[in-house]
């Protein structure tokens, strides 16, 4: 039975395809691997506060203050999340050609030095292992091909910060074209579903 960590960060409630996305493979890896405890984090109707002047040293130094210390219990919170969940399920729609600002705040709080990455003889060492993520893109346009490619920082700016912290083994679903009309928002939910599926039915390493 794995623990699943499921986080969404659109801004757009019950339109959203990556939070719809995101719902549909908790479900299947509920279903697939026998149940399974889940965390839920709504990064965009809940937003995890950016870090200021004020509390960055909560973080990243050492916490001495009221708001740098409250930053540090929200830090150790989200890493606990993070290091108790088997699989860790992100959804992140592109907004103008990367992130949401939500979704980035909570990996100002997660990669953090000596807790989730640390610096060594061969270089920086990511301490959170034995994780499987999969990240669900929804995307207005075609990204994964074409004219645009060249401007997609969402996957690798995504896949850089899973893997600085340790996380590999990372499966990408996208649902692209989904401003396109009624459609290709269909069409490309469909075919994102049909990835999830196969996706979500592999091995974890507590299954038996």
């Amino acid at each position: 039975m794995p623990n699943i960590l499921a986080l969404t960060s659109s801004v757009a409630g019950d339109a959203s395809v990556s939070s719809l996305l995101v719902d549909y493979a908790v479900r299947q890896l509920v279903e697939f691997h026998s149940g399974g405890a889940v965390t839920r984090r709504d990064l965009g109707q809940d937003p995890i506060p950016h870090l200021t002047p004020e509390t960055v040293a909560g973080v990243r130094a050492v916490a001495n203050t009221a708001p740098e210390l409250t930053a540090r219990r929200l830090s150790d919170k989200l890493i606990g999340e993070v290091f108790a969940a088997d699989v860790i399920v992100i959804g992140a729609p592109m907004y103008n050609f990367s992130i949401p600002t939500g979704l980035r705040a909570w990996f100002d709080h997660v990669i953090r030095p000596r807790i989730t990455f640390a610096y060594g003889e061969a270089g920086v060492q990511g301490l959170v292992t034995g994780k499987r993520a999969i990240v669900i893109q929804s995307r207005g346009g075609l990204y994964t091909e074409g004219p645009l490619a060249s401007l997609d920082f969402q996957e690798p700016y995504l896949r850089l910060l899973l893997g600085f912290i340790g996380i590999s083994d990372v499966a990408f679903v996208q649902a692209e074209r989904i401003s396109l009309g009624p459609d290709a928002r269909e069409a490309a939910i469909n075919q994102a579903k049909s990835t999830i599926a196969v996706v979500a039915a592999q091995p974890l390493s507590d299954d038996v």
